[in-house]
Order: structure tokens, then C-alpha cells, then sequence
């Protein structure tokens, strides 16, 4: 028996997306439009990404592009999972639910992560982590919650029955959704410290990068905590599951792009500061170093020049010199004696020897 198409949908749709155009669950339309232009501005700031490659002047933001352009990936994709989650559950959207739900995050997350450790090796004036190394961090502690998810989606399918997810019972299937995103929660709680760990150095110029982490792990984490007590909560009912899933969905999603990737944007065209690195001659300059034998040169010693200044009295200093300066003499009189020729040894030579 055909089922009549609620109020805004049309007679031959598929059941399960009538929530996509029900003017009656209005809740799913606005959600709706809200993550298409999620999706939207994430490709706009994608293709602004690539463009502003050959821009970036800093070789330390240009290395971190590519982990910002695989954490722009995930929040696309957490965009068009919120349709996912507006349709209703069964075999096909079950699998997928449970799957990208924690594997989108975990990228998102991991991205973050990655940016925080080289944060703090900024921060402190070391040496930061190379393109590929920050990359490869990145898809190397999301790649642990696929394993997770992969395991769990065919242990429970048992590789054939396809409907299982929506033939849990509600209590059962929500607390299985969130202990398969403990991983996920141990990444928002890593990106967090770590980039608490961003505000302790003395270059001062990466803290705002460590900020905008700190803020959006924060924001995300209330968000968790939000939706991840509502979903376990007996006295709600099993129809406001899906709302409250893509929700948090669309929250996240917006979070990512207004507190993290959006004020990137505004740091990556931003000219090198010298005073964000350490000198790079630093290894050169000479170090105090502990006076162990000998006699201090004091020809040589600047400060006791410096010191001895006010005994001079009018003394012209000449700094980089010895401490043999220049002085001033008092007048005196004095004449200059007349140049008068010596006397000629032969004056007495007569020829003849002495004596005789």
C-alpha cells in the first residue's frame, strides 16, 4: 500500500527522503540548507587554498597547506554525511552512518593534532616538522579510527545482513555509535593540550594559530558533550535521534570553518617575521663562557674601559680599541730648535796621521 507523500514532496518520492522536503519536520529542510552551504563554502575555501599556493611567503605555513587542504576534505565531508543522517535509517544509510561518522571527525581531528606538534616546536624556535612529516602524522592517527570502524561495521553486519543497524534497538544502537567514537574523543582531548602546549615559547607569533586550535577543540567539545548526553538520554524520544545527530553535524561543521579555517586564511598571506624565528647566525655568535685558567687581558677588556671613563676625565674613548686612548695634553710652551749641519770628520785632515 502506497503511503501518501507529506506536504512539500511529491506522490511517487521514496519514503525514506521525504524528510529532505517535509514541510511538516521543517527541521530537516533547514538542516539541509544549512550543510549544502557548509559544503559550498568548504569547496570555495578549497580552491582559495590551492590559489593562494604561490602566495604564501612563510615556508612554514606553506608547508602546513597540504594538512589544511586534508582537514578541508573532512569538513566537506561531514557537510554531505548530514544527508546521511536526514534520511532515514536503513540498510544503506546504517553502514554509512556508523562508518564516516568517526572517520571524518578522526581526519579533522588528526589534522588539528598535527598542526598543534608543530606549533610547538615553533613556538619554542626548533627546527618545525617537514610537509610530508606533518602530513603524514596526520593520516597516520586517522587512519587508526578506519581500522576501528572497519571492524566494527563487519563484525556487526556479519558481511551479509545489511538491515542490522536498523534492526538494534534504540538504546543499543546509541550507545554503540559513541563507544565506536572513544578513539575520536581521545584526538579531541590530544589536540587540545596540544595546543595549550602552543602558548609556552618565546616567539610569540605562532600563539595565534595555537588559539584558533584551542578554540575550535573547545567549541567541538561542547558540542560533543551536548549531543553524546541528549542521545543517551532514555526520556527523549528514538525520533529526535536523527535530528539531534545531524545537528551536531552541521554545528561541527560550521565550527571548523568560522573558528580554525577561516582565520587561517587571514594568516597565510601574512609577511615573514624575522622575530618568529630564532637568528639564524645564533650557533655563531660567542657564548659566556666560564672563566677556568689564566689571566684575564685587560688591554682587551671593554667593560673596564667603560668603567674607567669617568677617571679619565677628558679622554676621547674610541670604542673597539685598546685601553690605551687618546688624551687631551695641556699646552706648553716650547721652540722648535734650528737645523744646524753636523760636523765634518775631515775638518783636521791634513794628510798626515796624528801624533806624527
Amino acid at each position: 500500500m502506497a503511503t501518501t507523500a507529506p506536504s512539500g514532496c511529491r506522490q511517487n518520492l521514496n519514503p525514506r527522503y521525504h524528510r529532505l522536503c517535509d514541510t511538516g519536520e521543517a527541521w530537516g529542510i533547514v538542516l539541509e540548507a544549512f550543510a549544502a552551504v557548509g559544503a559550498v563554502t568548504t569547496v570555495v575555501l578549497m580552491l582559495a587554498l590551492l590559489a593562494l599556493v604561490c602566495k604564501v611567503q612563510d615556508s612554514s605555513r606553506r608547508k602546513m597547506l597540504p594538512t589544511q587542504f586534508l582537514f578541508l576534505l573532512g569538513v566537506l565531508g561531514v557537510f554531505g554525511l548530514t544527508f546521511a543522517f536526514i534520511i532515514r535509517l536503513e540498510g544503506g544509510t546504517g553502514p554509512t552512518r556508523f562508518f564516516l561518522f568517526g572517520v571524518l571527525f578522526s581526519i579533522c581531528f588528526s589534522c588539528l593534532l598535527a598542526h598543534a606538534v608543530n606549533l610547538t616546536k615553533l613556538v619554542r624556535g626548533t627546527k618545525p616538522l617537514s610537509m610530508l612529516v606533518t602530513l603524514g602524522l596526520a593520516v597516520g592517527f586517522s587512519l587508526v579510527q578506519d581500522v576501528i570502524a572497519v571492524e566494527y561495521v563487519v563484525l556487526t553486519m556479519n558481511r551479509t545482513n545489511v538491515d542490522v543497524f536498523a534492526e538494534l534497538s534504540a538504546p543499543r544502537r546509541n550507545e554503540d555509535f559513541v563507544l565506536l567514537l572513544i578513539y575520536v574523543l581521545l584526538l579531541m582531548v590530544l589536540t587540545f593540550f596540544m595546543s595549550s602546549f602552543a602558548f609556552c615559547g618565546s616567539f610569540t607569533g605562532w600563539k595565534n594559530h595555537g588559539a584558533h586550535i584551542c578554540l575550535t577543540t573547545l567549541l567541538s567539545a561542547a558540542i560533543w558533550v551536548a549531543w553524546i548526553a541528549l542521545l543517551l538520554i532514555p526520556a527523549i524520544e528514538e525520533r529526535w535521534d536523527d535530528t539531534i545527530l545531524s545537528s551536531a553535524l552541521v554545528a561541527n561543521g560550521w565550527v571548523f570553518l568560522l573558528a580554525y579555517m577561516v582565520p587561517e586564511f587571514r594568516l597565510l598571506t601574512k609577511q615573514r617575521n624575522p622575530m618568529d624565528y630564532p637568528v639564524e647566525d645564533a650557533f655563531c655568535k660567542p657564548q659566556l663562557m666560564k672563566k677556568s685558567y689564566g689571566v684575564e687581558n685587560r688591554a682587551y677588556s671593554q667593560e673596564e674601559i667603560t668603567q674607567g671613563l669617568e677617571e679619565m676625565g677628558d679622554t676621547l674613548y674610541a670604542p673597539y680599541s685598546t685601553h690605551f686612548q687618546l688624551q687631551n695634553r695641556a699646552p706648553q710652551d716650547f721652540s722648535i730648535p734650528r737645523a744646524q749641519a753636523p760636523a765634518s770628520p775631515y775638518n783636521n785632515y791634513e794628510g798626515r796621521k796624528e801624533g806624527s
